[in-house]
């Protein structure tokens, strides 16, 4: 058991729960009401995805040697041996059909578009590292990130909640897709040497160390940027609810600057995470 909770990596967990938490908080925030079964399932569903997402990326970069001895970052299950490669992408695939089943009440209460967003966001979690275009290998994981655990996550959530499409959403979910993609960035500035040796080209092996902190910074920069456009006008001085949060970013934006890669950068992942939190909170404390 303990192998298979290594797998599903529990720490990545707030990239699939603030994006639904801060939606719902939107949504109330739109139109003064919220439904507590349509989150439950919501939150859930996206949690049963990250989980499988992780066992497919854990099993796959195994079979892609991508994980290799010379790793700095956590031990992963298939590569260590703890698991087999077969175990790991049938605990996948059971995990899309949690998720699938968490999903059927949100299509049965707002129809196809659910569809739309669904069956992508169930491809990707195996075409993330798997298929014939991963999108990890082709340097598209920050993209990929900010797009489907940022606008479709938040947009998704607000419109399950609302029945309606709101362009505030799409904003909101671009600055927690930044912030959940600065969690990418910093995951692969670690093992840029390991990824480039097992041709993983991701930004920062196609871009190099420089340009990648660069992308680092405006990914941070972008996602107060939002906050700034979208609520200053309506309540001032109430957007220093996110300084707790703005600062983290500015402290993990130094400490990975002037830190060669190694384990400290599995610290900077968790501060990543807490700043995506304390992001979360800001918002729904100026929201509710």
């Amino acid at each position: 058991m303990n192998a298979y909770i290594l797998a599903a990596r529990p720490k990545t967990l707030p990239a699939a729960i603030v994006p639904v938490w801060v939606g719902v908080v939107l949504a109330y925030y739109l139109q003064g009401s919220w439904s507590l079964s349509l989150a439950v399932y919501t939150v859930m569903g996206s949690i049963w995805i990250q989980i499988a997402t992780n066992f497919f990326n854990d099993a796959i970069d195994s079979d892609k040697g991508a994980d290799t001895d010379a790793r700095i970052g956590p031990v992963r299950a298939t590569a260590s041996g703890q698991l087999s490669r077969r175990s790991v992408y049938v605990a996948a695939c059971v995990c899309l059909l949690v998720a699938a089943a968490f999903g059927a009440p949100l299509i049965a209460a707002r129809g196809w578009p659910l569809l739309v967003i669904g069956l992508p966001s169930f491809y990707f979690s195996y075409g993330y590292t798997g298929g014939p275009w991963p999108l990890a290998y082709k340097g598209l994981g920050e993209v990929f990130v900010v797009l489907f655990f940022g606008v479709v996550a938040v947009t998704g959530t607000v419109f399950v909640q609302t029945g309606v499409w709101h362009s505030e959403a799409v904003i909101v979910g671009f600055a927690i897709g930044c912030l959940s993609a600065v969690l990418i960035s910093i995951n692969n500035l670690r093992d840029e040497v390991e990824d480039r040796s097992n041709s993983k080209n991701t930004l920062a092996v196609q871009w190099g160390r420089r340009r990648a902190l660069l992308l680092l910074y405006g990914m941070n920069l972008a996602a107060y940027g939002c906050a700034c456009v979208l609520f200053f006008p309506l309540v001032g001085l109430e957007i220093l609810y996110f300084l707790p949060a703005a600062l983290l970013g500015v402290v993990i934006m130094r400490l990975v600057s002037v830190t060669a890669p190694s384990a400290a950068y599995n610290k900077f992942l968790a501060l990543a995470a807490v700043q995506l939190v304390l992001f979360g909170a800001g918002l729904s404390v100026i929201a509710l």
